[in-house]
Order: structure tokens, then C-alpha cells, then sequence
């Protein structure tokens, strides 16, 4: 009965448009009351989720991501990128992708790299051909790699929940982001395959090397967090920090785009954007106390290791099917909380590895920014080009079909995932 009030109540809430972290703890609040739990466990245990030395890495990526962004790196990435691959067929599209995967190494926000890249590369894309739909549904999918390559919020969360390395998480997101990438060209490609595209001129070496100039302060952002992670000399939280700092060297003194008068609303909004990761958080950790305290966890996780009869592969399937839909529904960061309680121990009874399972939760839950009815990524894609839901939710299937094999590649061959953490020890 716990169980159906629990969830019952959330979705109730979510249904009736109650923002996800209220609607996590007033679900959490109601169980209690029907368990007869004391509420006097509420304060510690927000104030004990909350206060992780690992969980101080958010506010410092956000901040540096909104740095980097308000910096004017987006349009440098951009032109760059443009130089390199412009002259090529679905040149374009490559231009969206590969510059998504080095934002996305910089924001660690799915909906943030679609919100600065979108509105340069949306236009040019249609310029040369491109179908609109098309284009912003790409556009969106490709932003979505913005959690999956490193660093990335997500993988902090659930580095937070599970006790994992945060920079074996980062390094196993490395592979499968590039593989997401690739899939999502080759789809561009098979869509736009009957489509006659204008090629831009091939950009002559003096070009590529000013606009390589322009963006590497931008290009060193993601060599200088992964490298100082890797090299022992600093870890993840440090590098947060560090990140913000370099944005904000880079951003007043080298670029000279930003005034110091533009650092409070700067400093403002990164502290809005905190406030809500950090209230999600809160409320969903409690979510998943109560899941564990009533004993919901332990019996659906024994559910799971009887429907998949100890075999892994059969698992791992079953884990991207709930994720896939829990995806549609709820952010990536409220599901590592009510999810992972349920899947961590049973993929560790079944000898898999926590990093390998993080990478295929984060990618699934990227996946999930771009499916509706919840994909916010889909809403910020329409918003930046001027069409409507059903339009990009027809346009974005053939992106999700891509996302969804590179997921399943990542989920049965460990190398994608593994490789790179194992190489670094």
C-alpha cells in the first residue's frame, strides 16, 4: 500500500504540473505519514544528501559553463568547426555534432549546449538545405551529449549516490558520447539523403588556423579539467573550481567579452540554476530514503533478479527499457536518485561493473532529454526555431533510433564504457 501511495501521489503530482522536486517530496511526506515515520527524519537527511564534498562540483560547472557560454565561445567553436568539415557533404551536420561534444565538454548541460549553439547553427544549417525540423531535432539530440561527456552533473550525482569515482564516470562517458555523435551523423545523412545541400567552400589553412586561435582558449577548458583529473592534480571538485576561475580569466581578460558588471547577473543566474539541481536533489534523495526505509527498493529489486533469472544480459535489457520510459517522464537527475537505489545492488550481485552501469543510465537519461512528453531539450530546440511539438517530435525519431543503437553498443560491448577508465587505472 506504501508503494501505491508513494508513487501514486508523485505522478498524481507531475500530471497535474507540479514541479518534479515538489511533487518528490510532498510523495515522500505523504508515505511517511502513512508509515507513521517521524517527519524530524526530513532536515537531517535533506541536510545530510545535500552536504557532499562531491556535490560542491555543480555549482562551480554551472558556473563555469555559464562563463563560457556568455563568453562568446559558442559562435568561436562554431566557426572553427565550420573550417574543418563546412566543405564536406552534410558538412553542416558534422558542424552541429563535433561542436555539441566540445560544448557539451564545457556546459555539462544538455540544455544549455542546444540554448547556445541553436541559434547560430540552426539558421546556417537551413541556409544550406537542411530541412528545419530536421535541423532543430538534431540540434536538440546532439545537446543531449552535453551529459554524457565529461564533466557532466549526472555523472557527479550518481558518483554521489553509489560512492563511485567520479573520474573513472567522467572517463567512461568519453567513448560512448563520440559513438552517440557518429550514429547521429549517419542518421542526418540517411535523412537528408534526397535533399540537394549547398557545400560551403573549403576553407583554406590560414582560415582554419585563425579560427583555431579564436577557440582554443575554449578548447583548453575540457584539456585542462580532465587533465588535471587524470593527472592526479586535482580531483573532480577541485576541477569545478578551477574551471570557473579559467572561464572567468578567459571571459574578462583574453576574450574581453564580459565586464566585470556582467558578473552579478552572471553570478545570479548560476546560483538560480544551483538552487534547483540542489532542491532536486534534496527531495529526491528523500524520495529514495523512503523507498529503501519501507523496504519498496529491496522488494523491487528482488522482483528484477526473479524476472531476469541471474542473467545479466537479460537485466541490462530490462534496465534500458525502465530507463527509456522514466526517461520520457522525469529529469535525469531525479531518476539516478529514485532508480539507482532499485538497480545498483542487483547489478552488482550480477558482477557488473557501477561505472559501466552509470555510463548506461546516463546515456539513457540522455536520451530522455529528447523525448516527450518531458524532453526538455525538444522545447528548447522548438523555441529557438520557431516550430512546434509535434513537428520536432516527428523529425527527432530517426535521432533517437541512432542514440538508442549506440546506447545498446555501449550496453553489450563494455569496451565503449570501460576502455578509457581502465587504460587510466
Amino acid at each position: 500500500m506504501v508503494s501505491l501511495i508513494l508513487f501514486g501521489v508523485f505522478f498524481l503530482l507531475l500530471f497535474l504540473n507540479i514541479p518534479i522536486g515538489l511533487s518528490l517530496g510532498i510523495s515522500s511526506v505523504a508515505a511517511l505519514l502513512y508509515e507513521k515515520l517521524p517527519l524530524s527524519m526530513i532536515p537531517s537527511n535533506l541536510y545530510s544528501s545535500t552536504g557532499k564534498f562531491v556535490l560542491l562540483a555543480i555549482p562551480f560547472f554551472i558556473l563555469g559553463g555559464n562563463v563560457m557560454e556568455k563568453s562568446g565561445i559558442s559562435s568561436r567553436l562554431i566557426n572553427f568547426c565550420r573550417t574543418l568539415v563546412g566543405h564536406k557533404k552534410s558538412g553542416m551536420a558534422m558542424v552541429c555534432v563535433i561542436v555539441s561534444c566540445f560544448f557539451a565538454a564545457i556546459s555539462g548541460s544538455g540544455p544549455a549546449t542546444v540554448a547556445a549553439l541553436g541559434m547560430i547553427i540552426i539558421p546556417a544549417m537551413t541556409r544550406v538545405g537542411y530541412d528545419k525540423a530536421s535541423s532543430a531535432a538534431l540540434m536538440s539530440t546532439a545537446g543531449a551529449i552535453g551529459i554524457i561527456i565529461p564533466p557532466s552533473i549526472t555523472f557527479v550525482i550518481y558518483g554521489s549516490i553509489t560512492g563511485k569515482s567520479v573520474g573513472a564516470l567522467f572517463a567512461s562517458g568519453i567513448l560512448p558520447g563520440l559513438l552517440m555523435g557518429f550514429s547521429l551523423i549517419l542518421a542526418m545523412q540517411f535523412v537528408s539523403r534526397d535533399r540537394p545541400l549547398e557545400l560551403l567552400p573549403k576553407a583554406s589553412w590560414p582560415e582554419r588556423w585563425k579560427n583555431f586561435k579564436e577557440a582554443f582558449w575554449g578548447l583548453m577548458m575540457p584539456v585542462i579539467i580532465l587533465g588535471g583529473i587524470y593527472g592526479g592534480i586535482f580531483t573532480p571538485t577541485e576541477a569545478a573550481a578551477v574551471s570557473a576561475v579559467y572561464g572567468l580569466i578567459v571571459g574578462l581578460f583574453i576574450y574581453r567579452t564580459l565586464r566585470w558588471k556582467d558578473l552579478l547577473p552572471l553570478l545570479r543566474d548560476s546560483v538560480s540554476q544551483t538552487a534547483v539541481v540542489m532542491f532536486i536533489v534534496g527531495t529526491a534523495s528523500l524520495f529514495a530514503w523512503v523507498l529503501t526505509v519501507t523496504g519498496i527498493a529491496a522488494s523491487a529489486s528482488n522482483a528484477l533478479v526473479e524476472i531476469c533469472g541471474g542473467n545479466k544480459y537479460i537485466f541490462l535489457l530490462i534496465v534500458n527499457v525502465i530507463l527509456l520510459i522514466a526517461g520520457c517522464f522525469i529529469d535525469a537527475n531525479s531518476a539516478m536518485y529514485i532508480i539507482v537505489p532499485i538497480l545498483y545492488p542487483v547489478a552488482t550481485a550480477l558482477g557488473i561493473d557501477g561505472v559501466h552501469l552509470g555510463c548506461i543510465m546516463v546515456m539513457n537519461l540522455a536520451i530522455g532529454l529528447v523525448t516527450p512528453p518531458v524532453g526538455v531539450n525538444l522545447y528548447v530546440g522548438c523555441g529557438i526555431s520557431n516550430i512546434n511539438l509535434k513537428q520536432i517530435s516527428k523529425a527527432v525519431l530517426p535521432f533517437v533510433g541512432a542514440s538508442i543503437l549506440a546506447l545498446l553498443l555501449t550496453t553489450y560491448i563494455p569496451f565503449f564504457a570501460m576502455g578509457i577508465p581502465s587504460l587510466l587505472g
